[in-house]
């Protein structure tokens, strides 16, 4: 019978590092903390974090196995933990085809969260991996002795729209009064001379081109007349876009820009200023790596996952802020493309499916009881000719 919800408490370790290895894996129910599944499995020779990522798989994939919806994977391992949130570069090459099988599992979840958790409270999936420790070192394996299940619940995965739970809002075709709700405008920036020579453009400070300056008096124009009354201009801090948020601004009868990281580009750490066709020969296997999951980073950069997770924060702030107002946004690629991925309740194959023009202009709206409504995608007629 499928659950919509479990607990995944995972483990893994070897006899020297590396060694003979095994992993241990839990599933329980959140409110009962009965156990509902348990994996384990010698592994050979390999090291604590190989063994770690397997038994973390092997609770993902049990949990997908028992249909459950949202996941909160209970780890001892801080590596593991840190990596999958994106938080810390997964450095290891022997650990990326790991982490990207990993998150590849976890885009099957409507919500999953990672928790670190001390060794103590994962008794239970360290019992099992020591049992499949000795398996592995071909000593008699010893059954996992049961601890005390946990009994909190695992807290829900924050959802999207400032605490609404999409699930509650019936769809409905019946038209949403415009003033109640809270529009924005979101403006990718201007052209730059690394937007034609096709390149990763993330936390570099790369300026408008002429055309791109072009593109923002254009725009500006365009937004006046989609919006006349506009509440606040907001903008990435880098100068691409605020060169764009600036004509925007002046354009509406001189608006202060506000300046707001969150709004920031993904940062694509050693990609940053390569062409696309610099990073397919030089780094094929991450570069397959990160197209394959939100959850993989660029080497030392961010991961989309991190940038969901902030741009989420950006709009449920501007949405509290300004109830039933119009806030222009001036960002990136990343950034919009999120937004706009999450307005439409859509997959992560959306951040990969549609493309954003320099200078396009998109309009979503939301009301106070969470309904959405995407008005346009990548706007630009108001480019014609230029």
């Amino acid at each position: 019978m499928a659950v919509r919800a479990v607990v995944i408490e995972a483990d893994g370790g070897s006899r020297g590092n590396p060694g003979p290895a095994g992993y241990g894996a839990v599933v329980r129910d959140p409110a009962s903390g009965e156990v509902l599944v348990e994996r384990s499995e010698a592994i050979g020779t390999a090291t604590n974090n190989v063994a770690e990522y397997r038994g973390l798989i092997a609770g993902l994939e049990a949990a997908a196995e028992l249909g459950a919806a949202e996941v909160e994977a209970r780890m001892d391992s801080k590596l593991v933990v840190e990596q999958m949130c994106g938080r810390w570069q997964i450095k290891h090459p022997g650990l990326r085809p790991l982490a990207a099988r990993a998150a590849v599992l976890v885009d099957r979840f409507d919500a999953v969260r990672f928790s670190w958790i001390p060794r103590e409270r994962n008794r239970h999936a360290d019992a099992l991996a020591n049992a499949a420790m000795d398996a592995a070192a071909g000593k008699p394996a010893k059954r996992a002795v049961e601890v005390e299940p946990p009994r909190e619940v695992a807290a829900r995965a924050a959802t999207r729209n400032a605490g609404t739970d999409p699930a509650t809002i019936k769809p409905s075709w019946e038209p949403r009064p415009s003033f109640t709700a809270t529009r924005l405008i979101l403006v990718r920036h201007g052209e730059t001379e690394w937007t034609v020579q096709h390149r990763y453009a993330g936390r570099a400070d790369v300026p408008l081109s002429d055309q791109g300056r072009a593109q923002a008096r254009a725009t500006a124009e365009r937004v006046a007349e989609l919006a006349p009354s506009v509440a606040a201009v907001v903008s990435s801090p880098l100068s691409r876009c605020t060169a764009t948020a600036e004509a925007i601004a002046d354009a509406l009868g001189g608006l202060p820009v506000r300046r707001q990281d969150d709004w920031v580009e993904c940062d694509f750490g050693d990609w940053d200023g390569k062409t696309f066709a610099e990073v397919r020969e030089g780094w094929p296997g991450e570069l397959d790596a990160w197209l394959a999951s939100t959850r993989i980073a660029p080497p030392g950069g961010e991961s989309f996952a991190t940038v969901a997770e902030r741009v989420d924060r950006a709009v449920a702030a501007l949405r509290e802020a300004y109830p039933g107002e119009t806030v222009v946004v001036v960002s990136h690629v990343s950034p919009i493309k999120l937004a706009l991925r999450d307005a439409l309740a859509a997959g992560d194959a959306f951040l990969h499916r549609l493309y954003l023009d320099a200078a396009g202009i998109s309009v979503l709206d939301m009301w106070p009881d969470g309904g959405v409504a995407v008005r346009s995608v990548n706007d630009t007629a108001h480019l014609a000719g230029r």
